[in-house]
């Protein structure tokens, strides 16, 4: 309990959006419940969380374990064991009732100064598979909340302790997804949305434009493209698309992207764990291209998710040619049937409740200090 009274939950998230949307919404649903929020946070998130709704944030040192290089590891090391004392420093100060961590090195501090101090903690899991830094939390925290089925359920230490809760959803996400699939005939306009995220805008700009160049005539006078892109990549791609005749608006940020995707036919995008809760809560069908390279593989996991569902053609990105994409988005512009029916394949796998189901079960930890 903190000085105002109401209980106070630390949350810890790193900084990027990943980690901070879902933060944000379990933030104003704890908020409704009368329960007051702090953010312990990296120095990133002054670009992301701004407007995060916590009574206060608190910068908290912390370092990424990467590569096999000993130095940076020690340094790595010698980092987060400064952000774990930091971090039980505020704990004492601030008296948190639980701690929840949302993955992210970030949040290895907080929540490991938490188990520390005995007090309740929980981590959310965004990705279909199991993230570093939770792995390294797992056996210490009270409970583990999932964004997807299933993920924990061969791992008998920590199964007993999980809760499937599914991905929280930003209210813009929610409020979209009221807006159903909009049917087409196979010769109405078709409207896409493309996105990449932080690490894939760029091979979006290289490949989608020639995608569309490939397109016959007919079916290209019917496309509507909304892109995000760099700000190094706009002047290319839209004068691509203003010489094919593409209706496109393209711009680095897009404030109303949920809207946006609620009103587009289909979304050709990277699979984050955030992008693939948001697609399967508005029901909307994808062209999914995983970021590779990825030590953990955990948007290709998440992919796989949707694409099992029905509800995505995946598409690996040695296999992500211009050539192939505009074979993929002809197929589909042809059927609206299979568009509609992926649509409602994506919706069966969505949880819009999922900020609720989160803070229930945090609520429900914090009760048994």
């Amino acid at each position: 309990m903190h000085d105002g009274g109401e209980p106070l939950v630390l949350l810890a998230a790193g900084g990027t959006g990943g980690h901070l949307f879902p933060a944000e919404a379990l933030a104003i649903a704890l908020r409704r419940r009368g329960v007051a929020v702090d953010l312990a946070t990296d120095a990133r998130a002054t670009r992301y969380g701004s407007a995060f709704p916590a009574r206060m944030k608190h910068v908290i040192p912390s370092d990424t374990l990467r590569g096999s290089n000993p130095l940076a590891a020690a340094r790595a090391i010698a980092v987060l064991g400064r952000g774990v004392v930091s971090a039980y420093r505020l704990l004492r100060r601030v008296q948190p009732v639980a701690v929840v961590g949302f993955g992210g090195y970030p949040s290895i501090p907080p929540v490991l100064a938490a188990a520390l101090a005995r007090i309740p903690t929980v981590i959310h899991e965004q990705n279909a598979v199991m993230g570093r830094a939770n792995r390294l939390l797992a056996p210490r925290v009270t409970a583990i909340a999932t964004g997807f089925p299933g993920i924990l359920n061969r791992d008998g230490a920590r199964a007993g302790k999980t809760t499937h809760t599914g991905n929280p959803l930003r209210p813009a996400v929610i409020a979209a997804a009221a807006t159903p699939y909009p049917i087409r005939e196979p010769s109405a306009p078709l409207r896409i949305v493309v996105f990449g995220g932080s690490q894939g805008a760029r091979i979006m700009a290289d490949i989608m434009p020639a995608a569309m160049e490939q397109l016959e005539a007919s079916l290209r006078a019917r496309v509507g493209i909304v892109q995000q892109a760099r700000e190094e990549d706009l002047a290319r791609v839209r004068e691509t698309y203003a010489r094919l005749g593409i209706a496109a608006e393209v711009a680095p940020f897009f404030a109303d992207l949920p809207a946006r995707i609620g009103a587009c036919h289909l979304v050709v995008s990277r699979s984050g764990a955030s992008t693939v809760a948001e697609l399967a809560a508005l029901g909307r069908p994808a062209i999914l291209v995983p970021l590779p390279h990825s030590l953990d593989q955990d948007q290709l996991a998440n992919a796989t998710v949707l694409q099992r569902a029905g509800g995505a053609v995946l598409l690996v990105q040695a296999d992500f040619t211009p050539q192939r994409l505009a074979e993929e988005i002809a197929a589909l512009a042809a059927d609206p049937s299979r568009l509609a029916a992926m649509a409602a394949a994506a919706g069966t796998v969505g949880t819009l409740d999922a900020a609720e189901r989160l803070a229930d079960l945090v609520l429900r930890v914090a009760s048994t200090k």
